[in-house]
Protein backbone atom coordinates (compact mmCIF):
# COMPACT_ATOMS: atom_id res chain seq x y z
CA UNK A 1 0.00 0.00 0.00
CA UNK A 2 1.32 3.41 -1.02
CA UNK A 3 1.66 5.81 1.81
CA UNK A 4 0.57 9.89 1.71
CA UNK A 5 0.70 12.92 4.33
CA UNK A 6 -1.68 15.58 3.72
CA UNK A 7 -1.14 18.26 5.81
CA UNK A 8 -4.02 20.86 6.92
CA UNK A 9 -6.66 18.19 5.62
CA UNK A 10 -9.75 18.50 8.09
CA UNK A 11 -11.54 20.30 5.64
CA UNK A 12 -11.13 21.95 1.94
CA UNK A 13 -8.33 21.24 -0.45
CA UNK A 14 -6.70 19.08 1.97
CA UNK A 15 -9.75 16.84 2.27
CA UNK A 16 -10.26 16.69 -0.72
CA UNK A 17 -6.70 15.34 -1.51
CA UNK A 18 -6.84 12.87 0.78
CA UNK A 19 -9.86 11.35 -0.48
CA UNK A 20 -8.92 10.95 -3.66
CA UNK A 21 -5.91 9.49 -2.90
CA UNK A 22 -7.92 6.98 -0.63
CA UNK A 23 -9.74 6.25 -3.86
CA UNK A 24 -6.73 4.72 -5.35
CA UNK A 25 -5.97 2.84 -2.10
CA UNK A 26 -3.37 5.02 -0.74
CA UNK A 27 -2.74 5.11 3.28
CA UNK A 28 -3.36 8.78 3.91
CA UNK A 29 -1.83 10.06 7.10
CA UNK A 30 -4.22 13.58 7.61
CA UNK A 31 -3.00 16.13 9.63
CA UNK A 32 -4.97 19.17 11.37
CA UNK A 33 -5.15 20.96 14.49
CA UNK A 34 -9.60 20.52 14.69
CA UNK A 35 -10.38 17.09 16.66
CA UNK A 36 -13.32 16.25 17.88
CA UNK A 37 -15.44 18.79 19.35
CA UNK A 38 -12.69 21.53 18.48
CA UNK A 39 -12.45 22.47 15.79
CA UNK A 40 -10.32 25.55 14.83
CA UNK A 41 -12.59 27.33 12.40
CA UNK A 42 -16.12 26.14 13.39
CA UNK A 43 -18.35 27.92 11.13
CA UNK A 44 -16.93 25.87 8.67
CA UNK A 45 -16.39 22.16 10.81
CA UNK A 46 -13.93 19.38 9.87
CA UNK A 47 -11.70 17.26 11.85
CA UNK A 48 -8.75 15.23 11.26
CA UNK A 49 -10.76 11.94 12.00
CA UNK A 50 -14.05 12.93 9.45
CA UNK A 51 -11.52 13.20 7.24
CA UNK A 52 -9.55 10.07 7.77
CA UNK A 53 -13.09 8.35 7.93
CA UNK A 54 -13.97 9.78 4.57
CA UNK A 55 -10.69 7.98 3.08
CA UNK A 56 -11.93 4.80 4.99
CA UNK A 57 -14.90 5.24 2.87
CA UNK A 58 -13.30 5.95 -0.51
CA UNK A 59 -11.09 3.18 -0.15
CA UNK A 60 -8.12 3.55 1.22
CA UNK A 61 -6.89 3.43 4.90
CA UNK A 62 -6.89 7.20 6.90
CA UNK A 63 -4.87 7.72 9.93
CA UNK A 64 -5.95 10.84 11.83
CA UNK A 65 -3.03 12.84 13.42
CA UNK A 66 -3.58 15.73 15.22
CA UNK A 67 -0.65 18.34 14.45
CA UNK A 68 -0.25 21.91 14.50
CA UNK A 69 2.31 22.40 12.49
CA UNK A 70 3.75 25.55 13.36
CA UNK A 71 5.32 23.47 16.28
CA UNK A 72 8.30 21.55 15.05
CA UNK A 73 8.25 18.69 17.86
CA UNK A 74 4.83 18.20 16.98
CA UNK A 75 5.92 17.52 12.67
CA UNK A 76 9.35 15.30 13.85
CA UNK A 77 6.74 13.57 15.97
CA UNK A 78 4.34 12.94 12.73
CA UNK A 79 7.02 11.98 10.76
CA UNK A 80 8.55 9.60 13.05
CA UNK A 81 4.81 7.99 12.92
CA UNK A 82 5.10 7.50 9.62
CA UNK A 83 8.45 5.86 9.63
CA UNK A 84 6.91 3.36 12.50
CA UNK A 85 3.89 2.41 10.70
CA UNK A 86 4.58 2.61 6.94
CA UNK A 87 8.46 1.88 6.69
CA UNK A 88 8.64 5.05 4.26
CA UNK A 89 6.35 7.67 1.94
CA UNK A 90 5.47 8.16 -1.31
CA UNK A 91 3.67 11.25 -1.47
CA UNK A 92 4.05 14.30 0.81
CA UNK A 93 0.87 17.21 -0.11
CA UNK A 94 1.78 20.28 1.58
CA UNK A 95 -1.55 22.03 2.35
CA UNK A 96 -1.67 23.70 5.38
CA UNK A 97 -2.39 26.85 5.52
CA UNK A 98 -2.71 29.62 8.39
CA UNK A 99 -3.48 32.47 5.71
CA UNK A 100 -6.93 32.98 5.83
CA UNK A 101 -7.68 32.62 9.45
CA UNK A 102 -9.08 36.21 9.35
CA UNK A 103 -11.68 35.54 6.80
CA UNK A 104 -12.27 31.90 8.53
CA UNK A 105 -12.70 34.26 11.88
CA UNK A 106 -14.71 36.75 10.28
CA UNK A 107 -11.99 39.72 10.72
CA UNK A 108 -12.61 40.54 6.71
CA UNK A 109 -11.30 44.11 7.75
CA UNK A 110 -7.55 42.58 8.24
CA UNK A 111 -7.48 41.25 4.68
CA UNK A 112 -8.40 44.76 3.32
CA UNK A 113 -6.63 48.07 2.54
CA UNK A 114 -3.05 48.40 1.36
CA UNK A 115 -0.58 46.15 3.34
CA UNK A 116 0.71 48.82 5.77
CA UNK A 117 -2.92 49.47 7.07
CA UNK A 118 -3.34 45.51 7.72
CA UNK A 119 -2.29 43.47 10.99
CA UNK A 120 1.25 42.60 10.65
CA UNK A 121 -0.31 38.90 11.74
CA UNK A 122 -1.67 38.26 8.28
CA UNK A 123 2.13 38.01 7.12
CA UNK A 124 2.77 35.82 9.88
CA UNK A 125 -0.42 33.70 9.09
CA UNK A 126 0.95 33.15 5.46
CA UNK A 127 4.44 32.26 6.39
CA UNK A 128 4.74 30.40 9.69
CA UNK A 129 1.40 28.64 9.45
CA UNK A 130 2.14 28.51 5.46
CA UNK A 131 5.57 28.23 3.99
CA UNK A 132 7.99 27.75 6.88
CA UNK A 133 5.46 24.45 7.87
CA UNK A 134 5.96 23.60 3.93
CA UNK A 135 9.58 24.00 4.34
CA UNK A 136 9.52 21.80 7.87
CA UNK A 137 7.03 19.10 6.77
CA UNK A 138 9.37 18.97 3.03
CA UNK A 139 12.57 18.59 5.53
CA UNK A 140 11.62 15.83 7.87
CA UNK A 141 9.67 13.83 5.08
CA UNK A 142 12.75 14.05 2.42
CA UNK A 143 14.66 10.97 4.29
CA UNK A 144 11.31 9.06 4.61
CA UNK A 145 10.46 9.49 0.95
CA UNK A 146 11.25 6.28 -1.65
CA UNK A 147 12.58 6.62 -5.22
CA UNK A 148 9.75 7.97 -7.26
CA UNK A 149 8.15 9.88 -4.56
CA UNK A 150 6.53 13.38 -5.13
CA UNK A 151 6.24 16.39 -3.17
CA UNK A 152 3.39 18.77 -3.92
CA UNK A 153 2.68 22.05 -2.16
CA UNK A 154 -0.54 23.70 -2.79
CA UNK A 155 0.38 27.23 -3.95
CA UNK A 156 -1.54 29.62 -6.70
CA UNK A 157 -0.78 31.97 -9.50
CA UNK A 158 0.36 35.16 -7.59
CA UNK A 159 3.04 33.37 -7.16
CA UNK A 160 4.43 33.59 -10.96
CA UNK A 161 2.05 36.24 -12.36
CA UNK A 162 2.17 38.71 -9.42
CA UNK A 163 -0.48 42.14 -10.58
CA UNK A 164 -0.52 45.48 -8.81
CA UNK A 165 -3.98 44.15 -6.99
CA UNK A 166 -2.57 41.49 -5.21
CA UNK A 167 -2.07 41.00 -1.31
CA UNK A 168 1.80 41.87 -0.62
CA UNK A 169 1.86 38.88 2.33
CA UNK A 170 0.22 36.96 -0.29
CA UNK A 171 1.91 37.15 -3.32
CA UNK A 172 5.16 37.17 -1.61
CA UNK A 173 4.15 33.90 0.02
CA UNK A 174 3.14 32.22 -2.47
CA UNK A 175 5.96 33.21 -5.06
CA UNK A 176 8.02 31.42 -1.63
CA UNK A 177 6.64 28.21 -2.47
CA UNK A 178 7.03 28.23 -5.82
CA UNK A 179 10.52 29.16 -5.61
CA UNK A 180 11.30 26.10 -2.32
CA UNK A 181 10.00 23.96 -4.65
CA UNK A 182 12.40 24.54 -7.34
CA UNK A 183 15.03 24.70 -4.91
CA UNK A 184 13.82 21.88 -3.57
CA UNK A 185 13.70 19.90 -6.56
CA UNK A 186 17.21 19.91 -7.60
CA UNK A 187 18.21 18.84 -4.07
CA UNK A 188 15.97 15.68 -3.91
CA UNK A 189 16.44 14.05 -7.79
CA UNK A 190 19.61 12.30 -6.85
CA UNK A 191 16.92 10.76 -4.71
CA UNK A 192 14.59 10.12 -7.56
CA UNK A 193 11.75 12.82 -6.00
CA UNK A 194 9.73 15.10 -7.69
CA UNK A 195 8.68 18.63 -6.17
CA UNK A 196 6.01 20.85 -7.64
CA UNK A 197 3.97 23.65 -7.24
CA UNK A 198 0.12 23.29 -8.10
CA UNK A 199 -2.56 26.20 -8.98
CA UNK A 200 -5.48 25.12 -8.42
CA UNK A 201 -8.55 27.40 -9.72
CA UNK A 202 -11.87 28.15 -7.78
CA UNK A 203 -12.22 25.62 -5.50
CA UNK A 204 -14.87 24.75 -3.84
CA UNK A 205 -13.96 24.21 -0.74
CA UNK A 206 -15.97 25.00 2.66
CA UNK A 207 -15.09 28.23 2.72
CA UNK A 208 -15.75 29.37 -0.45
CA UNK A 209 -19.31 27.79 -0.89
CA UNK A 210 -19.81 29.92 2.60
CA UNK A 211 -18.80 33.12 1.00
CA UNK A 212 -20.83 31.90 -2.42
CA UNK A 213 -22.90 35.06 -2.98
CA UNK A 214 -19.18 36.33 -4.08
CA UNK A 215 -17.66 33.75 -6.62
CA UNK A 216 -18.63 32.94 -9.92
CA UNK A 217 -18.78 28.68 -9.53
CA UNK A 218 -19.48 27.75 -13.32
CA UNK A 219 -15.81 27.17 -13.86
CA UNK A 220 -15.16 26.10 -10.07
CA UNK A 221 -13.04 23.13 -9.16
CA UNK A 222 -13.90 20.13 -6.69
CA UNK A 223 -11.38 19.45 -3.52
CA UNK A 224 -10.72 16.46 -5.00
CA UNK A 225 -9.89 17.40 -8.41
CA UNK A 226 -6.35 18.71 -7.15
CA UNK A 227 -6.31 15.22 -5.46
CA UNK A 228 -6.72 13.93 -8.66
CA UNK A 229 -3.85 15.93 -10.59
CA UNK A 230 -1.57 14.81 -7.86
CA UNK A 231 -2.15 10.94 -8.73
CA UNK A 232 -1.61 11.07 -11.86
CA UNK A 233 1.90 12.83 -11.50
CA UNK A 234 2.65 10.20 -8.66
CA UNK A 235 1.68 7.27 -11.30
CA UNK A 236 3.94 9.02 -13.92
CA UNK A 237 7.29 8.67 -12.04
CA UNK A 238 8.73 9.86 -15.41
CA UNK A 239 6.67 12.87 -16.45
CA UNK A 240 6.84 14.05 -12.95
CA UNK A 241 10.71 13.97 -12.72
CA UNK A 242 10.46 15.86 -15.91
CA UNK A 243 8.29 19.04 -14.75
CA UNK A 244 10.04 18.93 -11.24
CA UNK A 245 10.75 22.21 -9.74
CA UNK A 246 7.89 23.79 -12.38
CA UNK A 247 4.48 25.77 -10.90
CA UNK A 248 1.78 23.37 -12.67
CA UNK A 249 -1.78 24.24 -13.17
CA UNK A 250 -4.25 21.68 -12.34
CA UNK A 251 -6.74 22.36 -14.77
CA UNK A 252 -4.08 22.11 -17.43
CA UNK A 253 -2.72 18.87 -16.05
CA UNK A 254 -6.24 17.24 -16.52
CA UNK A 255 -6.22 18.11 -19.96
CA UNK A 256 -2.62 16.77 -20.20
CA UNK A 257 -3.71 12.93 -18.08
CA UNK A 258 -7.04 13.13 -19.41
CA UNK A 259 -8.97 13.22 -16.09
CA UNK A 260 -11.93 14.76 -15.16
CA UNK A 261 -13.17 16.81 -11.92
CA UNK A 262 -15.75 14.33 -9.52
CA UNK A 263 -18.38 15.39 -11.94
CA UNK A 264 -17.65 14.34 -14.71
CA UNK A 265 -16.59 17.83 -16.02
CA UNK A 266 -12.91 19.68 -16.70
CA UNK A 267 -12.75 22.73 -15.58
CA UNK A 268 -10.29 24.86 -17.75
CA UNK A 269 -7.55 27.02 -16.62
CA UNK A 270 -7.82 30.48 -15.47
CA UNK A 271 -3.98 31.26 -16.49
CA UNK A 272 -5.00 33.60 -19.06
CA UNK A 273 -6.67 35.99 -15.81
CA UNK A 274 -2.96 36.00 -14.64
CA UNK A 275 -0.61 36.17 -17.20
CA UNK A 276 0.24 39.91 -18.32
Amino acid sequence: MKTAVVTGASRGVGKGVAVALGAAGYRVFVTGRSTGDKVTFPTLGGTVEQTAAAVDQAGGHGVPVVCDHTEDDQTRDLFERVRAEAGGLDVLVNNVWGGYAAYHEDRFQDMEGPFWEQPLQVWDDMFTAGVRAHYTATALAAPLLRPGGLVATISFFPGSYPRDTDQVSYGVAKAADDRMARLMAAHLKPREVSVVSLYPGLVRTEGVLRSGDFFDLSNSESPEFIGRAILALAADPAGAAIRSGQALVVAELAAEYGFTDTDGTRPTSVRAEYEP
